[in-house]
């Protein structure tokens, strides 16, 4: 039996891991995450999603977690949207409110105005960006419990302290900008459910449906 020590040197190093695959330079946006980096992120995401949200306009979104398949997105938008959340991360960590918060609507913004997406999906990819972010920002922690990974959601720990410098910011703000200005968005508001990214549960969630166990 693995004794507590070994655990915590297993989780240890599958937290390392995890963090790698969605880390980098600020310098280097266009890394392109493995298909199993992205599905870890994505099964952790959709642990968090609740089953019930009320969007700032009073609209509820029910979601069904035992049908997963209904609320999660392809895997390349997956991977869209956690590009998106590193630039969104990194302008946290370089203290750019603006260009993080313009970074974020311009996305979701347009997303929603594809008309493709249903009110849980667009709830899912919400989900996906801010779970990426706070990953990078160093607010969950990976816990072993019984043999299994979970994610614990840290609200009240310090932002992760990372060095940005005067390049580094202003690169931010310029790749912000090019994003922001690639293409326009059709005149509709943004999606009653990404009007304001939801908070994670203070709660662990299970990183797999309890539907997709095998």
């Amino acid at each position: 039996m693995m004794g507590k020590g070994a655990k915590a040197g297993v989780v240890l190093l599958w937290a390392c891991a995890f963090m790698a695959a969605v880390a980098g330079p600020v310098l280097a946006q266009n890394k392109e995450l493995s298909d199993k980096s992205v599905s870890t992120l994505m099964r952790y995401a959709w642990g968090m999603v609740p089953e019930k949200f009320t969007t700032p306009t009073g609209k509820t979104i029910i979601v069904d977690k035992s049908k997963a398949s209904e609320a999660i997105v392809p895997l390349d938008t997956a991977r869209e949207v956690i590009r998106v959340a590193r630039l969104s991360a990194y302008a946290q960590l370089c203290e750019l409110p603006e260009e993080q918060r313009a970074n974020f609507q311009t996305f979701m913004r347009r997303e929603e105005a594809k008309s493709k997406w249903t009110d849980q999906q667009m709830l899912f990819i919400n989900q996906l960006h801010l779970f990426t972010v706070m990953t990078l920002t160093g607010k969950v922690a990976l816990i072993e419990k019984d043999g299994d990974k979970q994610v614990v959601v840290q609200e009240s720990r310090p932002l992760k302290t990372e060095s940005c410098t005067d390049t580094e910011r202003k690169k931010v703000q310029e790749q912000v900008m090019t994003f922001v200005n690639s293409a326009p968005i059709p005149g509709a508001p943004a999606a009653a459910a990404t009007a304001a990214p939801p908070s994670l549960p203070a709660k662990r969630a299970e990183p797999t449906p309890t539907s997709q166990k095998k």
